[in-house]
């Protein structure tokens, strides 16, 4: 049986039993990777102003836990790409899009929030979904890498602000993208079973821009699966759910099951992919069992609020989809904001109803930085060994 489709408790069991008795003679047998550099492809869990130099700032109170005001980011700090680079040794990865101050030689990030993997038939303003899907992240990479060693053989500041050569086949490629595919599917009022038909397409076209990445010289991948979308208050507040189908923690099962079924297939998607690239490490994280078991058991780790938004107005989860975080309405000739940040948002997992605090993201990734959430069981840091090696 797959992790996704287990109990976050025993999945972590498993995981933790995996780990101590296969990562030692791995770690034994190789030295830790150096990566050069990381190219990050997602949506807004790692989004550090993508989205932001397209559309519009992310503006206040956004990054107010740690850059003490905007960044690009959809969190009230840093997320778990931000700590991804940090452990590695790299600086925070700018964003392609963000031609402001940018310094693209440890990488870059083409995530954008609202992106899917499948491309959306309509545009961000009807929907809240990016244009930006992976393939066109996808578009965007392969032209920052033919453009930046151009643009690079000027010499000068650009050889300090663009990644040699060969800093592409020895970069991380992480993931963390396909949660909005299937929130796209619901709020447009199809069903569980029609979400899910369409899944094995989404992974088709997944699986097609790591095949081209590889092509491209590619070789070291980290993939996280999707989160338990169904303990997301955008998601509970938007579609109704019957009683029956709310678990023991609050969560709505039948988006929780979509997210899992969504994740056995990309972990088999992640299978064939190795089979058929044979030169490549790929590292399937789950973050679904992990991101659960937070908010489950949150309260054991100082996350007194699991379910409720930090940073909101109104209605149960303190969210409101007409006036969120940062919202501000009329009253007697002024503006007030209502969408106010909580006192500590450290002891809360979810910042404003779609995306986690810093605090949860930091959770997130002391979690899977030891390889207790990964297959092959490996730390980040080894990531560059292929499984069975």
């Amino acid at each position: 049986m797959l992790m996704a489709s287990l109990s976050p408790i025993l999945a972590t069991t498993i995981f933790a039993i995996s780990l101590f008795s296969l990562t030692p003679s791995l770690v034994l047998a190789s030295k830790p990777c150096h990566f050069p550099a990381i190219f990050n492809f997602g949506d807004s869990n790692s989004d550090t102003g993508g989205l932001s130099a397209a559309f519009g700032q992310a503006g206040p109170p956004n990054g107010e836990s740690f850059f003490g005001g905007p960044a690009g980011r959809y969190s009230d700090g840093r997320l778990v790409i931000d700590f991804i680079a940090q452990s590695l040794g790299l600086p925070y990865l700018s964003a392609f899009l963000d031609s402001v101050g940018t310094n693209f030689t440890h990488g870059a990030n083409f995530a954008t929030a609202g992106s899917t993997i499948r491309p959306q038939n309509t545009t961000l303003h009807q929907s809240g979904f990016s244009p930006i899907s992976l393939n066109v992240q996808y578009y965007e990479f392969h032209d920052f890498l033919v453009r930046s060693q151009v643009v690079r053989k000027r010499g000068g500041v650009y050889e300090t602000l663009l990644p040699k050569e060969e800093d592409f086949s020895n970069a991380l490629y992480t993931f963390d993208i396909g949660q909005n595919d299937l929130t796209a599917g619901y709020f447009s009022n199809m069903s569980t079973e029609e979400v899910k038909a369409y899944v094995p397409d989404v992974l088709n076209q997944f699986q097609t821009i790591i095949q081209y990445i590889y092509g491209q010289g590619g070789r070291y991948f980290w993939i996280h699966n999707t989160g338990p979308v169904g303990c997301l208050p955008y998601v509970m507040e938007r579609i109704p759910v019957l009683a029956g189908q709310i678990d023991e923690n609050g969560c709505a099962s039948p988006f929780n099951e979509v997210a899992q079924f969504f994740n056995l297939g990309l972990k088999k998607t992640v299978e064939q992919l190795r089979r058929d690239l044979p030169l490549a490490a790929i590292t399937y994280v789950d973050v679904y069992s992990l991101k659960y078991s937070l908010i489950s058991q949150g309260r054991k780790h100082g996350f007194t609020q699991p379910l409720r938004t930090c940073c909101g107005h109104g209605g149960k989860y303190n969210y409101n989809k007409n006036l969120g975080c940062g919202g501000k309405i009329s009253k007697h000739g002024k503006e007030v904001l209502v969408g106010a940040p909580c006192k500590d948002p450290s002891t809360y997992v979810n910042w404003d109803g779609v995306h986690f605090t810093q605090a949860a993201n930091q959770y997130i990734f002391e979690h899977i930085v030891n390889g207790s959430f990964s297959d092959p069981p490996i730390p980040l840091n080894m990531a560059c060994q292929r499984k069975g090696n």
